[in-house]
């Protein structure tokens, strides 16, 4: 049986991405980081890893993969998205929502990016 061992992530400098997503997620690295490659793990237990690899390529406008960060309520998401912002994260304007996407019904979700650029969104779980 196969089970998502780790998240993958092109940066462009992993240090900076490390250390905004060690300190977004409580995360912290598995072993020492090297110029090019982090594997980061969660600092009280398992779960996914999140892997940083250097990457030239530039970051997707409209990613194919992203990652989903879920907030409780909409009180939540606001502080999270908040907290993001001042590691680095910036809010991004996502002109591909729809009101029939199932994410949309599902839940509010706000687009940030990484400091790298790498898209992500914040979700309101208790929007349903």
């Amino acid at each position: 049986m196969l089970r998502v061992g780790s998240v993958v992530l092109g940066v462009s400098d992993v240090p900076r991405a490390a250390a905004f997503w060690s300190a977004a997620l409580g995360y912290v690295a598995r072993e020492e980081m090297a110029d090019d490659w982090v594997v980061l793990v969660p600092a009280e237990g398992t779960g996914v890893q999140l892997s940083l690899g250097l990457s030239e390529t530039p970051v997707q406008e409209h990613p194919r993969v992203h990652l989903d960060l879920y907030a409780g309520d909409a009180r939540d998401q606001a502080a999270e998205v908040e907290r993001l912002v001042s590691l680095g994260a910036r809010r991004v304007d996502w002109d591909l929502a729809s009101e029939d996407a199932d994410f949309v019904v599902l839940a509010d979700f706000v687009v940030l990016a990484d400091t790298e650029g790498n898209r992500f969104c914040v979700i309101d779980t208790g929007h349903h």
